[in-house]
């Protein structure tokens, strides 16, 4: 996706004008591994974006001090996942926490932390409390909901939950953007938006050009090959424990069952060296 077609994107789902992101700053996308078995340690987009500030009136020109104030840079990380994860919501927790760590070991002043933001596109229904499609989570008080910091915000997008009557946002529209499969449909989603012809027209690009179509399939292959190594180790985990949950039931009943017997046999007046030769 490129610089134009990615601010279209995020001025959708952050609900901020696109004019007022004046410039993106693509980060190293290789963030480190937190467990060594962990293979696919990689954001699909990890960025900085400069969103102005709205304007004040002043009478005099501004400095160039001045000037710098005027944006606020926040750090994003956009994520995409196709298979269901049950831990996701902790894994998006700590990755935004990471990018927050990772700012406090350049600038040491709490103060020059940049907002941290996670954007989840999820190809599943996750939050089963909401049938809303695009949701917004921040940390708030229990009880009175007052929001303790603005530092993190996570934003996640559940495609399968988006309603079949348009709502009138562009956010809407990108979702159906990133759900269409025929060109037909491309070509009908993208009429009248900018920034969405703008990325139907990369995708026709990464079509048309041999090498990244091989890199984009390469990428999905990645993509679908590591979503199912996670399924598998779910699944053979799950087997895995019922065998030994049925392994361990058995010895316990067998225990309680010996137990019961040493008890009767005990009861009639037999010797520890009697009850042992009839056990084994």
């Amino acid at each position: 996706m490129d610089d134009d077609a990615l601010k279209g994107f995020l001025s959708a789902v952050l609900d901020i004008n696109p004019e007022h992101v004046r410039k993106i700053f693509r980060k190293n996308t290789n963030m480190q591994k937190v467990h060594k078995e962990e293979k696919q340690a990689i954001l699909d987009v990890r960025i900085v974006i400069a969103q102005a500030k709205l304007p004040k009136k002043r009478k005099r020109p501004m400095s160039e001090e001045e000037q710098e104030e005027q944006f606020i840079l926040k750090e994003i990380d956009i994520e995409i996942q196709l298979s269901y994860m049950a831990a996701w919501a902790d894994r998006s927790v700590f990755y935004v926490a990471k990018m927050l760590v990772e700012q406090g070991e350049i600038d040491q002043k709490y103060s020059n932390f940049k907002k941290c933001i996670g954007i989840n596109l999820l190809d599943f229904n996750y939050i089963n409390q909401s049938e809303k499609f695009h949701t917004i989570w921040h940390i708030r008080e229990d009880s009175e909901h007052i929001k303790y910091t603005d530092t993190v915000e996570w934003h996640v997008v559940e495609l399968p939950k988006l309603p079949s009557i348009p709502d009138g946002t562009d956010l809407y529209k990108w979702v159906q953007f990133l759900k269409a499969e025929t060109k037909e449909e491309f070509e009908m989603i993208v009429q009248g938006n900018h920034y969405l012809e703008s990325a139907l027209k990369r995708l026709e690009v990464i079509s048309q050009d041999e090498q990244k179509q091989l890199e984009y399939t390469a990428r999905q292959k990645t993509l679908y090959d590591y979503n199912t190594f996670m399924e598998e180790n779910y699944d053979r985990g799950y087997d895995d424990g019922r065998v030994e949950g049925k392994q361990e039931g058995k010895a316990e009943g067998k225990q309680e069952r010996d137990s019961e017997l040493i008890a009767k046999w005990r009861a009639k007046g037999m010797t520890d060296e009697e009850i042992n030769a009839l056990l084994n």
